[in-house]
């Protein structure tokens, strides 16, 4: 999987234009992720991805880097054996794509603020 382009609010993987918030798993791209808390990441948030067990985990808070992550959430995931990186989503992109294949990566990014 590759992420074509990004730019505030809108995203382009391996040619498939997303408009909303997505998490990428190996396999296929969730574009209906939403939060239970718009700009803050839980760990109800993440059942779908510890159950992916990725080695790691991007995170994109954002084109301005608004969506928080507290260090709760960040501990849950380590406690699942999840690598977490996060970045503002430009990075967080640059990021994803400079990973090795082969490699079990999950990305989630928040696409606007």
């Amino acid at each position: 999987m590759h992420i074509d382009h990004y730019s505030f609010g809108r995203i382009i993987i391996d040619g498939q234009t997303y408009s909303s918030d997505v998490i990428l798993y190996p396999e296929r791209v969730d574009a209906a992720w939403w939060r239970k808390e718009g700009h803050y990441l839980q760990k109800a948030d993440l059942a779908d991805i510890v159950a992916a067990k990725p080695e790691l985990l991007i995170i994109g808070t954002g084109a301005h880097g608004v969506m928080s992550v507290p260090e709760s959430t960040i501990a849950f995931l380590e406690s699942h054996n999840i690598r977490v990186v996060m970045e503002k989503t430009d990075k967080a992109v640059e990021l994803f794509n400079a990973q090795p294949q082969g490699k079990k990566l999950v990305a989630a990014l928040h696409l606007t603020c």
